[in-house]
């Protein structure tokens, strides 16, 4: 799957890809803010995230801005099955570009996708409490908060740590609305 809004182009991540990726994503601030990312976050690390199995219906995006030269990789956002098997809505945009509102216009494309062509139900998302500018970013994409904060773990912190739950909902089907047959 491929995405493209105003600024930016959405793939798949490539091998060819770790560099850039180890790049970006290699900066402690971002991945204190990620579950699942190691600190310190080395080449081996993007190698291995790269070339690990992923399902083939969910998206897993590189965000790349696009320019006149080489796109410039600013970030990942995508779907997965958390623990619970729910689809989790998950991202992390690169310091320089914090603030700029690229996370937003990522995930239009992205919730576009898991509404339109994956026609998903439910998604869950959150953040770690001390990273309130992620919980704005959910909301302005439709999620909300769940009201439970729960203890995640955070690899790059190497401790669990306070977490705000959110969910989304596509709206109910109305009666007049065409159904698919199951």
């Amino acid at each position: 799957m491929f995405a493209r809004t105003e600024r930016l182009m959405l793939r798949p991540g490539w091998i060819e890809d770790a560099p850039a990726l180890s790049r970006a994503i290699g900066d402690e601030a971002i991945v204190r803010n990620l579950a699942q990312a190691p600190w310190p976050y080395a080449l081996g690390d993007a190698e291995a995230f790269l070339a690990r199995r992923r399902d083939a219906l969910l998206p897993d995006f590189l965000l790349f801005l696009r320019t006149r030269g080489t796109p410039r990789l600013i970030g990942g956002m995508g779907l997965q099955r958390d623990a619970a098997g729910e689809v989790e809505f998950g991202y992390w945009i690169a310091r320089d570009y914090w603030g700029l509102g690229f996370a937003t216009e990522a995930g239009r494309a992205v919730m576009a996708l898991a509404k339109g062509s994956l026609r998903l139900r439910r998604m869950v998302a959150g953040h770690f409490l001390d990273n309130p500018a992620s919980g704005n970013v959910l909301r302005k994409l439709g999620f909300a908060p769940t009201g439970q904060i729960l203890a995640r773990e955070s690899r790059g912190r190497g401790c669990a740590v306070p977490f705000a739950a959110f969910a989304w909902a596509a709206p109910a089907a109305r009666a007049d609305e065409p159904r698919l047959a199951a």
